[in-house]
């Protein structure tokens, strides 16, 4: 057995339903419902969330309110672009005492008491420097060493 339509059915509904009517008890109910969200917007400071009237409320309720205030502002008034927004701060400048008491570091440089002659890899990636002794003045002793270190 297939899972397939038969041809000229469709899934969709498309036929549009007309709204029950409400009984006295739901009228009641939305009615309680109405100054309750009317009190919690003042509460909240957002009065303008607040419905006048019971008729709109419900209209909100069951999906079909179209909001009248959003639509005049939005057409009376077209957008443009005002640039970025700044905070405006004044400018403290801090205080200058005369003195420094943080100096700046002295930078690091190589005194030339050993001669490095270059850089080996002992294992994976740890890199490790090859200086020149007295006896040995192209330091191949030590590269030669730190490679059988390696193989071993």
């Amino acid at each position: 057995m297939t899972m397939h339509l038969a041809r000229g059915l469709t899934t969709l509904n498309t036929k549009k339903r007309k709204p029950k009517k409400l009984t006295e008890a739901q009228l009641k109910d939305y009615e309680t419902r109405w100054r309750k969200h009317n009190k919690d917007c003042r509460r909240r400071h957002i009065h303008d969330f607040q419905f006048e009237k019971l008729e709109d409320y419900i209209a909100y309720c069951r999906g079909q309110y179209k909001s009248k205030k959003n639509t005049e502002t939005v057409m009376s008034t077209p957008w443009h672009y005002s640039g970025p927004t700044r905070r405006e701060t004044p400018n403290y400048p801090s205080l200058n005492s005369g003195f420094s008491p943080c100096t700046k570091k002295e930078p690091m440089v190589y005194t030339g008491e050993r001669r490095l002659v270059g850089i080996a890899t002992l294992h994976k990636s740890n890199m490790v420097p090859v200086f020149a002794d007295d006896e040995d003045k192209t330091g191949s002793k030590q590269a030669t060493e730190i490679a059988q270190m390696r193989r071993n």
